[in-house]
């Protein structure tokens, strides 16, 4: 049976480059850039890559990347964007983020936008995600993501914030319950697929809090992670995590 978001992302490609919360995708790379010291000889690997919105703008820079994705659909809009540019080092490939694919080839492994972590089914494949970004990374690697923050459904309602986001157009959201014994948010999302056909899903999303990233990245045998709140568009280490940021910036490095 397909889980909610193998159906989601089925045929949403056109309508998901929509979506407000992929507007931020140059301000993203440009933190990303400055990150890596702005050196052109590193590998990056885009974890969750969907339509290929931060590998391309990166292969666009210089970079040499390679994006995967679960989603055939997603990949297919990738492939087509980086065709019509030319001389671009960027390779997309339909992989699972929960299998071991990789093993100390890259220099930086990015997973911007909930990039398949957390949103898996049990704790268990969110933390092969983790597993497998980490065992992707060479020696002193970095890896950057952004995550759900699990501080902001204790404060806040997480069906508010998302309507208050919204565009006319885009994905709505309702039904939501947070369970406070595990962090999950199960909710009912409505899009209209790239066809017009409209889609009801039955979601459920992980929250984390730092606390558990931390314990998590170091087990994977980070050294050093800093964990920031995510702003759309504008990641800088200045924007300390509070109760306010829905998303979480995680910078750990091996």
């Amino acid at each position: 049976m397909k889980q909610w978001y193998q159906e989601l992302f089925e045929n949403y490609a056109v309508q998901y480059d929509k979506e407000v919360f992929t507007q931020g995708t140059v301000g993203e790379c440009d933190f990303i850039q400055e990150e890596i010291g702005r050196d052109k000889g590193i590998k990056i690997l885009d974890i969750g890559c969907g339509t290929g919105r931060h590998s391309i703008e990166l292969a666009k820079r210089g970079y040499e990347v390679v994006g995967i994705d679960l989603s055939e659909s997603q990949l297919k809009k990738a492939k087509e964007k980086a065709s019509n540019l030319s001389n671009l080092r960027v390779a997309f490939e339909q992989r699972d983020a929960r299998e071991t694919h990789f093993i100390n080839e890259f220099d930086l492994a990015i997973m911007i936008c909930e990039g398949g972590f957390p949103l898996m089914e049990t704790d268990e494949m969110n933390f092969s995600i983790l597993k497998n970004g980490a065992n992707a990374l060479k020696p002193n690697g970095k890896f950057i993501f952004t995550t759900l923050n699990g501080l902001f459904p204790l404060f806040h309602s997480v069906k508010d914030f998302l309507s208050s986001q919204a565009k006319d157009g885009n994905a709505t959201y309702d039904d939501h319950s947070f369970d406070l014994m595990t962090f999950r948010d199960t909710n009912t999302i409505l899009i209209k697929d790239d066809s017009g056909e409209e889609k009801e899903l039955k979601c459920n999303e992980r929250y984390y809090v730092p606390s558990e990233i931390t314990w998590l990245l170091k087990s994977l045998n980070f050294k050093q992670i800093d964990i920031f709140g995510a702003k759309l568009g504008a990641f800088s280490r200045n924007h300390k995590l509070t109760t306010e940021d829905y998303e979480m910036l995680v910078i750990a490095k091996k």
